[in-house]
C-alpha cells in the first residue's frame, strides 16, 4: 500500500483512502478534496477530469492507483499551492499526461502531481461538514461544474464581443487615418510635382519663330510625380542667321539628371556663340566640364539649319541618330559616329551635311522614345513609321503624337524627348 504524502503541521491533508479501483470514488474523493480547500468550481472540475482520466488508463487494466495532497502556504515570491499526487505503482508504462485541461508535472513513469493555485482563504480547510460536496450526488457535482464552465464561456464571450468592437472601432479609425495619410500625400506629391514642373518649363526655352522654320517639342518624364530629368534640348540663332540645336540625355533622372544636363547645354551654347566648329564642340564641352563633374556622362546630338537654304550639319557624341522625313514619304536615319561627355575620346569623329527641302521633316529626340519596349532595332522601325504617318500633320501637334504611338507600350520606362523641325516653303 502506498502512503499518501502529508501536509505540513497546521495544515492537513484531506481524508483520502489510500487506494482507489473505481473512478467514481477517486473522483468523489477528489471533489472531497476540492471543497475542503474551497477551490474554484472550474478548477476542481479541471482536476477531477484530469486527473480520473490519467487514472481511467490503469484502472481500465486492472490496476489500483492512490491520492495523496500538500498544502503549501504561499510567500512573496511564491503563490499558495495544494499539490495533488497521483500514484499507480504498478504501472507498466509512463503515465498519459498529454492533453490534460490541467497539466501535470511527471515525477517518475508511476508518478504525476498536480500543482493547483489555492485561494488566500485555505489556510484553514473547511471540514467535511462545511463542504459544498457534501450531500451531493455525483449528477449535482458535474451540473455545478458545467454551470462554472458555461458561466466562465460566457465571460469569455462577452468580452471577445467587447474586444471585436474595441478592435472593429480601432481598425475603423487606423483606415480613416490611412487614407487621410494618404490623400495627404498625395496632394504633397502632385505639389511637389507641379513646382518641379515649374522649374522644369522655366529651363526649357519656347519654340523659336524663325522664317521658314517650324518647331516643336514634346518632353516627357519617367515618373510623372518626379517631372524632371536628364533629357534637355536648347535652341538659339546663330550670327550668321543658322539655328543650332542642342539634344543632350544625361545619365539618371531627376535633379541631379537635370543639373548635368543644363551644364551640357551651357556650355554647348557659349562654344558655339563664340564660333567654335561645330565638329569640336563636343570635345571642348567634355574637356571644360569633366574636370568640375568627373561623373558626367550624357549623350549629345547637335545640329545647325540655315532657314535660307535648308542646309543640314550634325554632330553626334553616342546619341541615337536624327531621322529625316522627306516631303514624299522616303526617310533616313543620319548617322554619325561619335561619343558622349564622360566617355572615352569624347567628340564627333565628323560632321554629317544634308539639305532639307520644302515640307520636309527632321526629328531629333532621346533613347526613351525607341526603347520603351527594350528593343531599339524595333523601335527605329516602329519611329519611322510613325513619323511618316504624322508627318502631314500640324508641326505643334507631331512630337506629342509620335510620342503617343511610341508609348503605347511602356516596358522600359524613361525619359522622353521628341523635337521636329518642318522646311518651310519659300515665302511662308
Amino acid at each position: 500500500m502506498t502512503t499518501p504524502p502529508s501536509s505540513p503541521p497546521g495544515h492537513p491533508a484531506a481524508v483520502l483512502p489510500d487506494t482507489f479501483r473505481t473512478q467514481r470514488s477517486l473522483r468523489r474523493a477528489l471533489r472531497q478534496l476540492a471543497d475542503t480547500y474551497t477551490l474554484p468550481l472550474e478548477v476542481r472540475a479541471r482536476l477531477v477530469l484530469s486527473i480520473s482520466s490519467v487514472a481511467g488508463h490503469e484502472l481500465r487494466a486492472g490496476r489500483t492507483v492512490s491520492l495523496g495532497s500538500i498544502y503549501q502556504p504561499g510567500s512573496e515570491d511564491q503563490p499558495t499551492l495544494l499539490s495533488v499526487t497521483l500514484v499507480s505503482p504498478a504501472s507498466l508504462t509512463p503515465l498519459p499526461l498529454a492533453g490534460l485541461p490541467l497539466a501535470a508535472q511527471a515525477v517518475s513513469n508511476t508518478t504525476a502531481t498536480w500543482h493547483v493555485p489555492a485561494p488566500e482563504g485555505a489556510e484553514t480547510p473547511h471540514d467535511e461538514s462545511t463542504s459544498r460536496a457534501v450531500h451531493h450526488s455525483e449528477n449535482e457535482e458535474l451540473e455545478q461544474e458545467l454551470r462554472a464552465a458555461f458561466a466562465r464561456v460566457d465571460a469569455f464571450a462577452a468580452e471577445h464581443r467587447v474586444l471585436k468592437h474595441e478592435l472593429a472601432e480601432t481598425n475603423s479609425g487606423v483606415l480613416a487615418l490611412y487614407i487621410q495619410l494618404e490623400e495627404r500625400d498625395e496632394q504633397l506629391r502632385q505639389a511637389h510635382g507641379q513646382m518641379l514642373q515649374e522649374m522644369e518649363n522655366a529651363l526649357r526655352p519656347p519654340p523659336l519663330a524663325v522664317d521658314g522654320l517650324e518647331l516643336a517639342v514634346h518632353y516627357e518624364p519617367a515618373n510623372t510625380h518626379d517631372p524632371t530629368g536628364g533629357d534637355l534640348y536648347d535652341w538659339f540663332h546663330l550670327p550668321d542667321g543658322t539655328v543650332h540645336i542642342t539634344v543632350v540625355d544625361a545619365l539618371g533622372h531627376g535633379i541631379t539628371s537635370t543639373r548635368s544636363a543644363l551644364n551640357v547645354t551651357h556650355a554647348v551654347r557659349t562654344l558655339a556663340l563664340d564660333g567654335h566648329p561645330l565638329t569640336a564642340i563636343i570635345k571642348r564641352a567634355d574637356e571644360i566640364l569633366m574636370p568640375l563633374d568627373s561623373d558626367l556622362m550624357a549623350t549629345v546630338l547637335l545640329a545647325r539649319l540655315d532657314p535660307a537654304t535648308g542646309e543640314l550639319c550634325l554632330a553626334n557624341g553616342s546619341h541615337p541618330p536624327a531621322l529625316l522625313v522627306r516631303s514624299d514619304g522616303r526617310t533616313d536615319f543620319l548617322n554619325v559616329r561619335g561619343r558622349g561627355i564622360g566617355y572615352p575620346l569624347s567628340g564627333s569623329d565628323e560632321v554629317l551635311r544634308a539639305r532639307m527641302e520644302p515640307d520636309d521633316l527632321l526629328v531629333l529626340y532621346t533613347d526613351g522614345l525607341t526603347e520603351s519596349r527594350r528593343n531599339p532595332i524595333e523601335g527605329e522601325a516602329r519611329l519611322i513609321e510613325s513619323a511618316r504617318k504624322r508627318s502631314r500633320e500640324p508641326t505643334a501637334s507631331i512630337p506629342g503624337a509620335v510620342a503617343r504611338d511610341m508609348r503605347s507600350v511602356v516596358l522600359h520606362p524613361d525619359d522622353t524627348l521628341a523635337l521636329v523641325v518642318r522646311m518651310g516653303r519659300p515665302g511662308t
